[in-house]
């Protein structure tokens, strides 16, 4: 009988704040083996009868610093396997998305652009890749990651940047805005506001 894998749960935990021109992901230095000292993505094994999102939740508390409560949402993103992604044997990944609340203060992690992470630890550098891949995918599909990175109210120009940061391509301004239109329980704001910048006011979208 083929030996029994363990599951890890490898969290990519994301914030955009409104002072950041790209969202930022959240790297930990590890404090044991295997790898110990080197660059990854938060995780934790998988406890026996631990929900998914317990265990991510597990996982940004414990090596991320943050409480529960400035987790904006939680969701699961792919299943990696290869057999040897772990030293300490066969490993199945299941990788996970959390936001979290960008003025909330961490001091255990380090944040990094998408595309100026450094050299990671076991597979994290390919987690990390089908990851932002998948979270352009899930960015106005899933209402809950949307509201979460965006906030309760954004700009066309901030949406824009989410999307070009996560898709490498930055989309058509028109085709966003009747997008957004689109979608339930979004609506644009009829008066204007600053931006506190030199910029001209804008109508924001807000959640309803």
């Amino acid at each position: 009988m083929p030996e029994a894998s363990m599951v890890s749960v490898d969290v990519v935990a994301v914030r955009f704040a409104v002072t950041e021109a790209t969202p930022s992901v959240a790297i930990i230095r590890r404090d044991r083996e295997p790898f110990a000292g080197e660059l990854a993505l938060p995780g934790v094994l998988l406890g026996r009868g631990e929900r998914l999102y317990d265990a991510a939740l597990r996982a940004i508390t414990g090596k991320v610093g943050l409480p529960p409560e400035h987790i904006r949402g939680v969701g699961q993103l792919a299943t990696f396997d290869e057999p040897l992604r772990d030293p300490r044997g066969p490993t199945l990944s299941l990788s996970m998305w959390a936001v979290v609340d960008p003025a909330a203060p961490v001091d255990t992690a380090s944040w990094f652009a998408f595309g100026q992470v450094p050299h990671l630890a076991f597979d994290h550098g390919p987690i990390l890749e089908v990851a932002r891949a998948a979270l352009a995918g899930l960015l106005w599909r899933d209402r809950t990651f949307t509201r979460a990175i965006l906030g309760e109210e954004f700009s066309t120009a901030r949406a824009l940047a989410l999307a070009e940061a996560l898709s490498g391509s930055r989309p058509d301004r028109g085709n966003l805005n009747r997008m957004l239109r689109s979608m339930p329980g979004l609506q644009q704001a009829e008066a204007a506001v600053r931006s506190g910048g030199p910029g001209r006011p804008y109508q924001p979208w807000v959640w309803t």
